[in-house]
């Protein structure tokens, strides 16, 4: 143990918006436990803000607007960070590790933009960079990946990760409403931001998905790695049409190790999009605003993880559960383990990646269109798995769901089928994932 056991740990909280106030109210509330659990006491030795009139609630003496300050002072032991954001959080925690403080971040698009960096800096520094707030709120989810199953191989890891249009996606199959109604429901309920962007176009689960990736496969994957696709195009039919096959609508974080072909490498596929999931799936059960990650390992086999993935609250929980940690650490006089990138895997292009979508077409009723469509799956290449027609006349529809095949094959049949003067037009696509 270093230093004294009287001796408080005096931490630098940078933030203090909805997190940053829960983790306040929580080191107050649980002084007493937190002390107990780590064998020193905690302090805050100041938080970082940029308007302090707006925050009455705070000590006025912990208040201060010069956050580059507060991270170098001597006194402190450990940063936490809350801020969002690329900088100037990048340069706060980048000071504070050279200046030998540990590090713990709840700051999902800066790790994913730039965690190579950071995880490198942390090494070279010998000190923690902790962050499991960043992906799925309170849920223990990244220190499973990066300690109690480092001596697995992990094949897979899907996820739930985006509360927001888990919320939409539910609503849309609970009541048959459309997305923008479900939009509107969620904002009204305080599930979406003013400006969803973020969440509905897909840029959150993907920045999640890329630190996912980064620790199951042990290589550097970034938020540009990833493929992403939103849920805006996603229409009641799509929802109606999943439920008459069996599966539910979800957005998907899909994280996969590929292993190589005729002597080539494995690789790593990193997507974000809507799929259609079977309903027998545990997945298809993670309703409204909550997060689930479903892993599948070489020796674990399968395991879940479920729980809140947002809110001040579950992830200032989260939040304390990593600075425990290190502080622990710190009481210990040792560094925690880092993540690896020994593995170097290359990502895998979208176009490459094997997938399988359903397909409903608006054709003319009349003989031979669906020859003429097949024939055009299969100059692609493509495997027609069902094929179901419904309706007639000018309300004939084509549903088709294909087996596997790379995205760019499947991808060129649809543009060739918007082509075709027997399909008066695609009225819907969505990937179809078997989760097996």
């Amino acid at each position: 143990m270093t230093g004294p056991s009287d001796v408080p740990l005096k931490v630098a909280l940078l933030g203090c918006g909805t997190v940053g106030s829960a983790v306040l109210r929580l080191l107050s509330e649980q002084a007493a436990d937190l002390t107990a659990r780590i064998g020193r006491p905690v302090e805050v030795a100041g938080v970082a803000v940029r308007r302090p009139d707006r925050h009455p609630d705070v000590p006025a003496e912990l208040l201060t607007t010069d956050a580059h300050a507060l991270v170098r002072r001597p006194d402190v032991d450990r940063v936490v960070e809350v801020l969002g954001g690329i900088e100037p959080a990048r340069s706060l925690l980048l000071a504070a590790m050279a200046a030998g403080k540990s590090v713990v971040s709840a700051n999902k698009a800066l790790l994913a933009d730039d965690g190579v960096a950071l995880h490198t800096a942390a090494a070279d520094a010998g000190v923690d960079l902790y962050y499991e707030a960043a992906v799925a709120g309170a849920i223990p989810l990244l220190r499973p990946l990066r300690e109690s199953l480092a001596g697995d191989q992990l094949r897979r890891v899907v996820g739930i990760v985006n509360g927001t249009t888990n919320y939409i996606l539910s609503s849309m199959v609970e009541t048959g409403a459309g997305f923008g109604e479900a939009l509107a429901e969620a904002t009204e309920a305080g599930y979406a931001e003013a400006d969803p962007t973020a969440d509905v176009d897909g840029f959150d689960a993907a920045a999640k998905a890329a630190i996912l990736a980064s620790l199951a496969f042990h290589s550097a994957v970034h938020a540009s790695d990833v493929y992403r696709e939103g849920i805006s195009a996603v229409s009641a039919t799509d929802v109606a049409r999943a439920a008459e096959i069996g599966c539910t609508v979800k957005l998907l974080a899909i994280c996969e190790r590929v292993p190589g072909a005729n002597g080539a490498g494995d690789s790593i596929a990193v997507r974000v999009h809507p799929a259609m999931i079977p309903t027998s799936h545990p997945l298809a059960a993670v309703n409204g605003a909550f997060n689930a990650v479903f892993v599948e390992a070489e020796a674990a086999g399968q395991l879940m993880f479920y729980g809140q993935g947002a809110g001040g609250g579950p992830t200032a929980s989260a939040v304390l559960g990593d600075l425990v940690a290190v502080a622990r650490n710190r009481v210990a006089g040792v560094a925690g383990p880092n993540a690896t990138g020994y593995a170097a895997l290359p990502t895998r292009p979208m176009a490459e990646t094997p997938t399988r979508y359903h397909v409903s077409l608006d054709v003319a009723d009349k003989p031979g269109v669906l020859a003429t469509v097949a024939q055009e799956f299969a100059a692609q290449g493509v495997s027609i798995a069902t094929v179901r027609q419904d309706g007639h006349g000018d309300a004939a529809t084509l549903v088709i769901v294909t087996h596997q095949a790379p995205d760019a094959a499947l991808a060129a049949t649809v543009e060739r089928l918007r082509g075709m003067a027997a399909v008066r037009g695609v009225t819907s696509v969505l990937r179809v994932e078997g989760l097996t």
